[in-house]
């Protein structure tokens, strides 16, 4: 037997270690002695222990520190740093001047935080009598400031933004539940939506070095809509027949009667002819005209490239809009469609606030893509506006019109300002020239003579 020594014991540990280790794949093995894999898996641990740990971090932040950062304004931060710049060097050279210059920033800067301090308790309602507008519509809307505290409140200024620009109010010497209201005017030259708000309070100093605002509304969306005709009467130009348009497709049951033919298994027995079948001793049963409702389409080419000024692009929307409306009012159904998708059509509202968001660029895709695309996406459509621009050629308004499947009614609006209104025909495509909204009516007209 041999002996039992102590190297004879480290031998016989590791011949017992050594099956353990080759229970791991050779991969593994080497994942394990990889440096890069240890290093990746060190990191993803660090990250999953600190991210909540940043994200407390960063609402503390958000929650105390920034809002009182915030009130330091970029002309504050530079005295700030200027003082301590000029204490820095008048200590570095000896220079008294320097010292009395930072001490004297520094002080106007304490002087400042006085200005800011305290807090203000103001009852604030902004009332928009509409939030739904024309161009050319003056939208009226109202402040009412309160003091919901009980005790007088110094003069202070309210500012209320509208859209990029800032309306100010100033507000009087106000005692304890006085009221002090002020009426303002927004123009509406142009289609837009307007963010209205939030009404807020500021308190500054003369040099506005430090500047404290407090929110006490919610900002309100004032649309805009673009400016648009009635279509009184047979102007429309749309198919006026209360249950429909008649079709050269037949039918075997609606209202337009069309002529007699034999029974056929499996037609209806309530549209058998009774006198006739009695005359001619066979069964005879009622044929129709099938009938559908006006559907329309309208597309509304929105590539800027396409149109001659902003004006005739604006013009474009009026055109499609009023077209739009009167459809629905008709209670007609009504798809409208654009190269970047369909507008909404439930109502007239959510199709003119639709409108008003379109914002036109020049892109790829033309009015005959678009012509194209409404042929897929409105199948059953049997009346087509195609909306266009100046810059529209004959040859690009006869390829739209190949796209309408046949049967269907197509029109094109051209949009030329200053034209006369007028008429001319490619082919199927009645083509109308429109020089100015207000002859909508009159170039629709000549659609339906």
């Amino acid at each position: 037997m041999f002996r039992s020594t102590p190297l004879n014991r480290l031998a016989e540990r590791l011949r017992r270690f050594r099956p353990a280790r080759q229970l791991l794949p050779s991969k593994n093995r080497g994942n394990l002695l990889r440096p890069s894999a240890v290093w990746t898996e060190a990191v993803s641990t660090a990250q999953l222990a600190v991210e909540p740990v940043w994200r407390v971090v960063r609402a503390q932040w958000l929650r105390f520190v920034w809002p009182v950062l915030s009130i330091v304004s970029v002309l504050g931060w530079s005295i700030l740093a200027g003082s301590i710049l000029l204490w820095v060097v008048g200590q570095s050279f000896g220079w008294q001047e320097a010292k009395a210059a930072a001490i004297a920033a520094f002080v106007l800067f304490v002087i400042a935080v006085g200005f800011v301090l305290g807090r203000s308790s103001y009852g604030v309602v902004l009332d928009l009598t509409r939030t739904r507008v024309a161009v050319g519509d003056n939208a009226v809307g109202s402040i009412a400031v309160s003091n919901t505290s009980a005790r007088p409140l110094l003069p202070a200024a309210l500012e209320l933004p509208v859209g990029a620009a800032t309306a100010i109010f100033h507000l009087p010497r106000m005692k304890p539940a006085q009221v002090h209201e002020d009426l303002f005017t927004i123009p509406t030259a142009r289609r837009a939506v307007i963010v209205v708000g939030p009404v807020r309070s500021v308190r500054a100093d003369p040099l506005h070095l430090l500047r404290r605002q407090v929110l006490w509304t919610d900002p309100e969306d004032l649309y805009v809509h673009p400016r648009t005709v009635a279509l009184a009467g047979s102007a429309a130009g749309f198919i006026r027949d209360l249950e429909g348009m008649p079709t050269t497709d037949l039918s075997s049951a609606d209202v337009s009667f069309h002529a007699l033919r034999d029974y056929v298994p499996g037609d209806d027995r309530r549209h058998i002819h009774w006198k006739t079948t009695a005359r001619t001793n066979k069964l005879m049963v009622r044929q129709f005209e099938e009938t559908r409702r006006a559907h329309l389409a309208i597309s509304l080419s929105i590539n800027t490239d396409e149109y001659g000024s902003e004006h005739e692009f604006e013009m474009a929307i009026s055109a499609a809009a009023s077209i739009g409306r009167q459809a629905i009012r008709e209670q007609r159904e009504l798809d409208v469609l654009t190269q970047k998708g369909p507008l909404r059509c439930e109502t007239g509202r959510n199709m003119l606030d639709d409108m008003t968001r379109i914002v036109g660029a020049p892109m790829r895709k033309t009015a005959v893509d678009l012509a194209r695309n409404l042929a897929d996406k409105v199948p059953n459509a049997s009346v087509v506006f195609f909306i266009v621009g100046s810059q529209v050629t004959p040859a690009q308004l006869r390829s739209a019109a190949a796209s309408v499947p046949a049967g269907v009614r197509s029109l094109a609006i051209r949009l030329q300002p200053g034209a006369a209104p007028s008429r001319a025909n490619i082919a199927d495509l009645t083509v109308l020239t429109l020089g100015d909204l207000s002859d909508l009516a009159i170039v629709l007209r000549k659609a339906a003579a």
